[in-house]
């Protein structure tokens, strides 16, 4: 068996500023020559086994206008969008010195993502200094819509009996992929968003995983209000089971849809969200309605760095 190059990886925890909170994410650096099929990445991202692997793969040659390929993959399905393992990524290459920017480019299955770090100050005896720096990224709002109401039985039954307000479905015009070399697709995000009465009923939430899988579309959010007098505008927990990942503990992209219907609901275009999972996580959401884009930043902490040896 020959030997390939050790392949870089860094364990990344996203959506927080403490090691052990917010998602994890492996983030493999990989060299460009494409010597490792989807059999391989699938393979390899089932054996670390966590919510996300993602792999990051530099563009050579100075007429693309990315910096660089980003595909994510759960232990068992590879997807075509994925906030926290983009943060993971970006915060890989700005602490590692992989570029030499403040911004970065990703070109991915949904288009181009950019994701910007933005360096923090603080006072040090009168002085400004700086500090750790967030990741701001630039993502395409998800739409929400109409769903058919014949089904909240089925999720009030999944959610153990939650009183249901409202329920949501989602759509996107189209998938890109032409930086893979695929055809675009008209394409449901397969998110639905369930709506329940207060904060404590999504906080204290025990799903039944079984019946969630009944369940129609692939991802459910559950979201609710922030109380009067809260930091925070409204929290929400993502379940996934159809994609291996029964909570995901902090879902970026589940807040290009949340920025939509929270916008709707508020008339407003800035949230402070709590994800409310057993790992918690914070996201700061800006809602661009003119160009249709959601600003998503948050903190992100390394928290492992190996080798990939096959």
């Amino acid at each position: 068996m020959i030997m390939k190059k050790p392949l870089n990886f860094y364990m990344v925890d996203a959506f927080t500023d403490s090691a052990f909170k917010g998602n994890p994410a492996v983030v493999c650096i990989l060299d460009g020559k494409n010597d490792r099929d989807d059999s391989w990445l699938q393979s390899l991202a089932a054996d670390f086994n966590i919510p996300l692997t993602c792999f990051v793969i530099p563009i050579t040659g100075s007429h693309s206008p990315y910096d660089f390929f980003l595909r994510w993959f759960t232990p068992t399905i590879e997807v075509d969008l994925c906030a926290h393992a983009t943060l993971a990524s970006a915060h890989t290459l700005f602490s590692n010195c992989f570029v030499g920017s403040d911004t970065v480019e990703f070109a991915t299955r949904s288009g181009t993502l950019t994701a910007k770090k933005v360096s923090e100050t603080f006072k040090f005896y009168g002085n400004e200094e700086k500090g750790s720096f967030l990741i701001e990224l630039d993502f395409p709002v998800i739409p929400t819509c109409d769903y058919n109401s014949n089904d909240m039985p089925m999720f009030s039954k999944a959610l153990t009996g939650a009183t249901i307000v409202d329920i949501r479905g989602t759509t996107v015009n189209k998938i890109i992929s032409k930086a893979f070399n695929r055809p675009s697709k008209a394409s449901s995000t397969d998110k639905i968003i369930v709506v329940l009465q207060t904060w404590e009923s999504v906080t204290e939430l025990q799903p039944r995983m079984d019946d969630i899988l009944k369940c129609p579309g692939k991802i459910i959010i559950v979201t609710a209000a922030a109380p009067e007098g809260s930091v925070y505008d409204f929290c929400s927990r993502i379940f996934a089971p159809k994609l291996g990942v029964d909570e995901d503990a902090v879902c970026g992209s589940a807040h290009c849809a949340l920025a939509h219907y929270w916008n709707l609901k508020m008339n407003k275009t800035d949230f402070l969200a709590y994800a409310a999972s057993r790992r918690s996580g914070t996201v700061k959401v800006h809602y661009d309605k003119e160009k249709q884009r959601v600003l998503l930043t948050g903190k992100a902490v390394t928290v492992m760095k190996g080798y990939v040896l096959v």
